[in-house]
Formats: C-alpha cells, structure tokens, sequence
C-alpha cells in the first residue's frame, strides 16, 4: 500500500490547492489537520498491530486495534471526536503561540476538525484501495466485477437509450442553469448544478444496479464499463472528503481574534 509520502503529498497538495482558489478560508491550519489524517490518521491501527507483536504483548489486543481504526468509517466513529478536541486544542495553541499562520486569525473549531479528521480518512483510503494488496483490494476487486468481463459486452439497445437520455439531461440541465443573463446568484447557480449531477449520478448508479443484481441473468449496464463501481468509488473517496473539505472552511477571510471566546 502507499507509503507515508503519497499519503502527505496527495492530502497536503490537495489542502494548498484549496487555499488557493478559497483566498485563504481554508487555512494552513485546515491544512495541516487534513493532510496529517490523511497520513497517519488510519494507520494507527497499522501502527498498534506493529507495536504490540514487536514489544511481545497481545497481538490480537493489537489486530482487533487495527480492524477497527483502519477502517475509513470506523475511524471517523471512533477518534473522531476526541481528535477533533485534540486538533482543535492544538490549532488554538499554534495561533497564540505564533507557530503557524491563519490569514483568518482564528483557530479552527471542533466542527471543523471533526470534518477535516472525515475527509483525511476518506482520503487515506482512495490511494489504499488502488494501490495495495498488489491489485486485489476488496474495493477495488468490486469495483472491477461491476463490469462485464465474461465476453464480448453486446450493445443493449436500451442502454445506449437510458444513458443517452441521462448525459443528455445533464449537458443541457447544466446550460440551462448557467445560461446567459441568468437572474440567479453564481452560489444558487453552483448549488443547482450540483443537485442536477447528484439527480443524474443517482439514475445512472441506479440503472447500472438493476441491469448487474436486479436482472436475471445479469445484463451489461454500459458496454463491458464498471461504471455503477467507479461511480460510488468517486463519490465516496474522492467528491465526499473534498466537500468536508470545503464545508470546513471558515465563512470569512478575516476574523479579528479579540471576538474569539476565551
């Protein structure tokens, strides 16, 4: 699996990103929080196994640890809270300590650290699933059996019908919620065209699943595509912990530190 250095880079790269294109509402704070999950997060089951065989204590005390905490929502259920106390203590600290620089001038809040501590774990485990266990990851081996691999994928007429008609409500939803002179805000605008994906991404996930576990015997969806497994492997490990990203960022660029409570 990915060592500690994709893991860093991918979430700390992702975070400057962020900072970027949000004029500094996501902070080196949201940052720092967001990559080191990423990181280390997870892994302290890892970490826990590791500890407990080479210091000779009870290995299953430590492979019972690293079945619950490695695991992209068992971690969030089990440290999540206390760590986002931890974490937000911490940025507190760095603040008034000057140690690390917030253009917002205030710490990052328990909300905030508990929906950066989520995304670093769902981050985490988009590069496990692709990238270990030389391929065959339980993730990534369903992600591959919701394509058709037996043969030859023959081409459903009511399959080019379906997912015509659903990409075609997509382009032309999407122009007209953005057409010119649009008396709708840029934010409703945005807000709009997200519900319109999620409509969409809903039917197109729903109509791969009827033709895969619904129809007997099982049809090709889309061709030999898996695209009900990507679809949900994109939406849960890739679009989810980047908006926990964005719905963590502070809801001004400046904050004057004076109206923080003590």
């Amino acid at each position: 699996m990915p060592g500690p250095g994709p893991h860093m880079m991918y979430a700390m790269g992702t975070g400057l990103g962020l900072t970027t294109i949000s004029n500094g509402r996501f902070t080196p704070h949201h940052c720092l929080t967001y990559a080191l999950n990423a990181f280390f997060g997870p892994d302290l089951g890892s970490f826990s196994e590791w500890l407990t065989s080479t210091l000779g204590l009870a290995q299953s005390l430590g492979s019972a640890i690293e079945g619950v905490i490695h695991h992209p929502f068992y971690y969030i259920m089990v440290l999540g809270f206390p760590l986002s106390v931890l974490y937000s203590w911490v940025s507190r600290v760095f603040l008034r300590k000057g140690l690390l620089d917030s253009p917002s001038g205030a710490p990052l809040t328990r909300r905030q650290c508990f929906l950066l501590v989520s995304a670093g774990s769902l981050t985490h485990f988009f590069l496990d699933h692709l990238f270990e266990e030389n391929g065959h990851s339980s993730m990534y081996t369903w992600i591959l059996s919701t394509g058709w691999w037996k043969n030859r994928a023959p081409v459903n007429p009511d399959a080019v019908v379906v997912v015509g008609f659903l990409c075609t409500c997509l382009i032309g939803g999407f122009i007209y919620i953005n057409r010119v002179k649009s008396l709708k805000s840029i934010r409703n605008q945005s807000n709009q065209s997200i519900k319109l994906v999620l409509i969409i991404a809903s039917l197109y996930c729903l109509w791969c699943a009827s033709q895969i576990y619904w129809v007997d015997p099982p049809r090709p969806a889309v061709g030999e595509e898996a695209d009900l497994g990507v679809l949900v492997f994109l939406a849960t490990y890739f679009f989810l912990p980047h908006s926990l990203c964005v719905m963590s960022m502070n809801l001004k660029d400046h904050i004057a530190l004076e109206e923080l409570p003590r």
